[in-house]
């Protein structure tokens, strides 16, 4: 985890210790100056309002502008609301991904359910209480709006007249040849399954085997270590298996076997192996017996920066990809993300092959942890950007029907991601249901299921 998500965490648990010191003194004004059973209603109602209002993790408040620079190519189109239709002021050329800017502001009604935008017959939602500069996504409604019949309209909020319309254009880079960084077994799905599965010549490299956090084995009888070792494997096993579901062989899959959560212990002393944390395992080489080539960490099996360095510099110039699909560096906070990025930079700078891109992308987010907001199957807005980022460019391709099944059927192979939902995250489902109106797929109980399946995946693009 990045200094700055601890940050924020710290923040917002500061702030929850001070609201629940306030409701503690309220409980006991109420029990001692009206009536003694009022407080354990008091408390259930506090609770039941708690899961269904205020368990969202947001780090930032809802009023506060997103803060996006686009590069200088972007073109940036006057645009405005007429009678709910969008009109623009110019024309977007070849440009495929179209990205709004304006002001969205929630309604008394928008404190209570998650605010909406309707484009066309896509929806994105924003933060309960909204009322700031937000990036409404619009790729994919090139002819409606070329048309002037795109509509669009707010459901518990209400959208400015005036706005802004930046249009961008790109290759489709499923017509190159990619290399895909997985951080984890299920990060090439949940970010790129859309794009890998359309792509003619793509290569998928996972990192790490994701064996920690293996309670849900322990229900077979095995103590930590075995139960971790069971996890490794078979999420070793998922990335090698899951990317044939989107037509990519085994032998364009390559598993390098380091250790969960070790990356960045392992970037700060290169030369020093980090097992696991909970398997107890210390060489690599256990996972790697299916790789479909020879690698530098092959030699010695050990865990350290200097072997991952040299195994994602040697798959560049096996692979010799046009673009690499890896995770954002500022945007997404996971710290074994934020690392296999800084290795990958450090391996092109020492490697006689260079791509001419990077498509960037964020399974997680320092700022909010229900982005993408709204149900499964609808569009992606831009996430939370409250610390300005790098002035990327984007691409967001979409995703039909049958794609997105397909990706949400290779998610429901993952095995992480198919471990039940404990009692109070199902209570919470349950209330948000009932009081705020959420949905959750049918697909699959974890939270991956509504946030990665949407019409839209989303890259930055850093040309190098």
């Amino acid at each position: 985890m990045t200094a700055r998500k601890q940050q924020l965490l710290k923040r917002h648990r500061r702030h929850k210790r001070l609201s629940l010191l306030v409701a503690l003194a309220a409980l006991l004004l109420l029990g001692l100056l009206v009536a003694g059973w009022l407080v354990p209603l008091a408390l259930l109602l506090g609770w039941v309002a708690h899961e269904a209002w205020f368990a969202d993790h947001l780090f930032y408040r809802p009023q506060d502008d997103y803060r996006y620079a686009f590069p200088a190519d972007a073109l940036a189109l006057p645009a405005c609301l007429e009678e709910g239709r969008l009109r623009v002021e110019g024309e977007i050329g070849a440009a495929e991904t179209l990205i709004l800017e304006l002001r969205v502001t929630a309604g008394w009604l928008g404190r209570l359910l998650d605010p909406q935008v309707w484009i066309g017959d896509d929806r994105q939602d924003f933060e309960r209480g909204v009322d700031g500069r937000r990036y409404l996504n619009l790729s994919g409604q090139q002819e409606a709006l070329r048309a002037g019949r795109l509509r669009l309209h707010g459901c518990f909020c209400t959208l400015a007249g005036s706005a802004t319309l930046y249009a961008l254009a790109n290759p489709d880079y499923a017509g190159r040849r990619l290399l895909v960084v997985a951080p984890h077994a299920d990060d090439a799905e949940l970010a790129a399954f859309g794009l890998y599965s359309r792509a003619r010549d793509v290569a998928i490299v996972t990192l790490t085997q994701g064996e920690i956090e293996a309670g849900h084995y322990r229900r077979l009888g095995l103590d930590p270590a075995a139960a971790a070792h069971l996890k490794g494997r078979l999420r070793s096993w998922d990335s090698l298996a899951v990317p044939l579901w989107g037509g990519v062989p085994q032998n364009r899959c390559v598993q390098l076997g380091y250790y969960c959560l070790q990356l960045p212990a392992m970037a700060g002393e290169p030369q020093r192996p980090f097992g696991s944390r909970e398997s107890g395992e210390s060489d690599i080489r256990s996972v790697r017996r299916h790789n479909p080539l020879s690698l530098p960490g092959d030699a010695d099996g050990a865990p350290t920066w200097r072997n991952l360095v040299a195994d994602l510099r040697a798959l560049l110039e096996h692979v010799r990809p046009d673009v690499v699909v890896t995770p954002h560096p500022e945007l997404d906070p996971h710290a074994d993300h934020v690392a296999a990025t800084r290795a990958l930079f450090e391996a092109l700078a020492g490697s006689a092959w260079r791509p001419e891109a990077l498509l960037l992308y964020a399974n997680h987010l320092h700022d909010n942890d229900r982005w993408p907001m709204g149900p499964a199957g609808e569009g992606i807005a831009l996430p939370p950007a409250i610390e300005p980022l790098p002035a990327d460019g984007l691409w967001s391709p979409t995703l039909d029907a049958g794609t997105r099944l397909d990706k949400a059927m290779a998610l429901a192979m993952q095995h992480d991601l198919q471990a039940p939902l404990p009692l109070k995250k199902r209570l919470r489902r349950l209330i948000q249901q009932a009081l705020a109106g959420r949905r959750w797929p049918a697909t699959g109980d974890d939270e991956f299921f509504r946030k990665a399946v949407r019409r839209h995946e989303l890259f930055w693009v850093r040309r190098l």
